[in-house]
């Protein structure tokens, strides 16, 4: 078996996006395809798209991580990690829902404070520390959509969905999934 090239690195995400569109018989836009295997800032993509995004915080407290959530960003279950909701939206009209876990042993005081006192999205609140990171996808997939989502959106479409962990320092900074209607960024 022959060692992946520098060449190779992103065939495991294309690779992804091609089984999605076949198990579900869907072809997805250039830009559906690039918010779900982005390696870098939603936020960013999203800034460009559409002029700066806001962020709207659903919910968010800190909790003793489960056996679940201790898995997602391997640490002990009942670590303190802080569990949050949102909403990426420009005016008001909902783009990107995401739930998260942070465990706030690999926060520094400063980018805690930012988390949990303002509406900062991730993105903007790594580049603002300058914070080295990189993210690594776990999961592309199609989901319907909750009863959350629907009222959210107001729509009965499944859901494309990813989720992926942020890296920092060789740790679990974050685990996160995003999600958006399946009939979402079709035309841009």
């Amino acid at each position: 078996m022959s060692k992946p090239t520098d060449n190779d690195i992103n065939v495991r995400l294309i690779e992804k996006i091609n089984q999605v569109e076949e198990e579900y018989d869907k072809n997805f836009s250039n830009t559906q395809k690039i918010l779900m295997t982005t390696d870098g800032s939603i936020t960013a993509i999203l800034d460009v798209l559409y002029g700066k995004i806001a962020l709207k915080t659903l919910e968010q407290h800190f909790e003793a991580a489960t056996e679940e959530s201790a898995k997602l960003v391997n640490v002990d279950a009942g670590d303190e990690v802080n569990y949050r909701e949102i909403v990426m939206h420009k005016d008001d009209y909902p783009l990107i829902y995401a739930v998260s876990y942070i465990p706030l042993k690999r926060l520094s005081k400063e980018m805690r404070d930012d988390l949990v006192r303002a509406d900062i999205p991730i993105g903007r609140i790594l580049k603002k520390y300058n914070a080295e990171t990189r993210r690594e996808i776990n999961v592309i997939q199609i989901e319907e959509a909750s009863d959350k989502l629907k009222e959210l959106y107001n729509t009965e479409e499944d859901f494309l969905t990813r989720d992926y962990t942020i890296i920092m320092n060789g740790e679990i900074l974050m685990w996160i999934k995003e999600f958006f209607p399946i009939d979402y960024f079709t035309e841009i």
